[in-house]
Order: C-alpha cells, then structure tokens, then sequence
C-alpha cells in the first residue's frame, strides 16, 4: 500500500523538476533569440552606415557568387513536353 505513494510522489517530484528545468530553458532561449536578433540588426545598420561613409569606396567581403555570374535565366516549359 505505501509503495504506490512513494511512486507517485516521486513521479510528482521527477514531474516538477523536468517542468521547471523546462522553463528555465525556454527562458534562455527566449532570451538568446532576442540577442540573435538585436544583434543582426546591429549588424546591418552598422553595414549601411559602412557604406555611406564618404572616402574611399567600400569593398564587400568575397563572397562565394561572383558578381559577373549571373543565373540562367528561367523560361516556361509546359509539363506536356516533359511527358513526351
């Protein structure tokens, strides 16, 4: 008879540890998106200022696409055709 009560109160017990281990949690990730977005936020006015900034002309990081390599461009191809 008692061993029933020590199992629910110790599921009670696991219960409210994972409840509150879980908003503590969610907090914390609530806060670090927050940052996140505060932060590139930051980062594109900091960019724009960047490139107002009279002098010499600013020069973006390489980047993996290269402005001459434009994609091709996309025509209609009707489904019929590629049923053939």
């Amino acid at each position: 008879m008692i061993l029933p009560w020590i199992g629910a109160v110790a599921a009670l017990a696991a219960a409210l540890a994972a409840w509150a281990r879980t908003r503590r949690l969610s907090r914390r990730l609530d806060q670090l998106s927050q940052m996140y977005w505060e932060l590139k936020y930051q980062h594109s006015e900091l960019r724009s200022q960047l490139q107002r900034m009279p002098g010499e002309p600013h020069k973006p990081a390489l980047s993996s696409v290269d402005a001459s390599a434009q994609p091709a461009s996309a025509a209609f191809v009707p489904l019929a055709s590629l049923k053939r």
